[in-house]
């Protein structure tokens, strides 16, 4: 694992964002530390455990969308190539606040059964 992947830490996606490595000692073996941010919540999550510990990496489906209709807690959007309508909470980064209009088209990501909107991609 390396910073800017993705993995599973108690069963929330998440980005890697450090990871701390230390050396084998006399009775064990080396040990590694993954700290990550909630993709979803935006918590942050830390894993530890041996080098040649399984870790969970989450399937991510990168969907184009384009927004119908916007409401104070969630807009609606049409997926691009299914044509199939969903609901998605509005992010609570600043750089969305006022721009999910209807006609914008953004770039979501299903993770687990969840979406969830990452950028704008243009107006339509």
């Amino acid at each position: 694992m390396k910073e800017g992947s993705y993995i599973i830490i108690d069963g929330e996606p998440c980005k890697v964002v450090e990871v701390e490595k230390s050396k084998p000692g006399k009775h064990g073996s080396a040990k590694v530390r993954l700290t990550g941010i909630a993709i979803f919540t935006g918590s942050k999550k830390t894993v530890i455990g041996t080098v040649d510990t399984h870790i969970e990496v989450p399937m991510i489906d990168k969907r184009a969308a384009q927004v119908i209709s916007a409401n104070p807690t969630s807009v609606q959007l049409m997926d691009l190539q299914s044509f199939e309508v969903t609901e998605s909470p509005i992010p609570t980064e600043p750089e969305f606040q006022g721009k999910l209009q209807p006609g914008v088209e953004v770039e979501v990501w299903v993770v687990l059964g969840r979406s969830k909107i990452m950028r704008i991609k243009g107006t339509g």
